[in-house]
């Protein structure tokens, strides 16, 4: 426990010596850091996030990130925090490493630093927590295409960044499985670096290169909004099916055209809550992370972290037209 306290801030040993209780008026400062601000999947984690703070009764939310995905951006906004003395950094990361030299200042300074969504190598952070696990939604991924291609076909993934850490890992899982779905050949990865005009100028060279093309598999919230309007455009609902990772607010309007027949995700707000539920513990000394350790997440149940000091909240969800209509106006 010696690095930990080491570690431990001051609000944490203020928390700690008065049995986890802590005034209203010194509240925990926690910083949910995201990809890029302006993207509906981090807004409704960002909801989650104030329903935490809500629970808990003496956090301050601080909502903040780069106005485009990029490492730079992230690196500047730390900086800033570190700089402001937050007692907690809840980050969804651009890249996996480049993010480490601030983080291990952050936690220099007795900053508490956790990864969620999208990890942070070992030693830039405590824990990571993962939305689901990567083997249930690399199965899923390509999964969602092959239940509507029973004869086979062809698939090509559309990514965000070459170095989102959670796409590429979700994809090497995704290859690890494609013995499971005979006849099903993936023919092109593209990046649309989550961004809506280069994702759809993917999309479209997709179905121009390969006129065969069966599915879009976007394991992107951007990407696949981005996708199924360029099948619209391009005159071919029933020929491709776009499918992978979407918000069911942003995805509505697809599945009412046809041109995705299902999708998936986990709830970002379930997502946002848990991260800060997990930041408060770790920094006010009512949990460590530890490989084997078990740290509540309010009504998420329990994060169980593996040797890697990492953990999955939930399996992802299958939206389609049976359900959409009962989703689309939460997140």
């Amino acid at each position: 426990m010696g690095v930990f306290k080491r570690l431990m801030t001051g609000a944490a040993v203020a928390a700690a010596m008065a049995g986890g209780a802590q005034a209203q008026d010194d509240p925990v400062r926690i910083a949910l850091v995201v990809k890029a601000l302006g993207i509906g999947f981090f807004e409704a984690a960002h909801k989650g996030a104030e329903e935490a703070a809500e629970e808990l009764g003496n956090v301050e939310i601080i909502y903040t990130g780069p106005t485009d995905t990029t490492a730079e951006g992230q690196i500047e906004v730390i900086n800033s925090l570190i700089a402001q003395r937050v007692d907690a950094i809840a980050v969804s990361a651009n890249d996996t490493d480049a993010l480490v030299p601030a983080l291990k200042k952050a936690m220099d300074r007795g900053i508490t630093v956790i990864s969620w969504d999208s990890g942070v190598a070992p030693e830039g952070r405590q824990l990571h927590l993962n939305p689901s696990s990567s083997p249930l939604i690399g199965n899923m991924i390509i999964k969602l295409a092959a239940d509507h291609l029973p004869d086979g076909g062809e698939v090509a993934v559309l990514s965000a960044t070459t170095t989102s850490t959670n796409q590429n890992v979700w994809i090497e899982e995704m290859n690890k499985v494609m013995g499971d779905y005979p006849g099903i050949e993936v023919v092109a990865t593209v990046y649309g670096d989550d961004l809506a005009d280069k994702s759809y100028r993917e999309a479209t060279g997709l179905m121009q290169t390969y006129p065969d093309l069966d599915a879009i598999i976007a394991p992107t919230s951007v990407g696949i909004v981005a996708a199924a309007q360029a099948v619209v455009d391009a005159g071919k609902v029933g020929e491709v099916n776009v499918t992978g990772l979407g918000l069911p607010s942003e995805m509505a309007g697809a599945i009412e055209s046809g041109a995705s027949k299902s999708f998936a995700i986990w709830n970002p707000i379930d997502l946002g809550y848990s991260a800060t539920m997990l930041a408060y513990n770790l920094a006010t000394g009512e949990a460590e992370a530890a490989p084997g350790a078990e740290i509540p997440m309010g009504r998420m149940g329990t994060l169980t972290l593996d040797d890697n000091t990492e953990g999955a909240m939930a399996d992802p969800f299958v939206y389609d037209a049976s359900n959409i209509d009962e989703f689309k106006s939460i997140f």
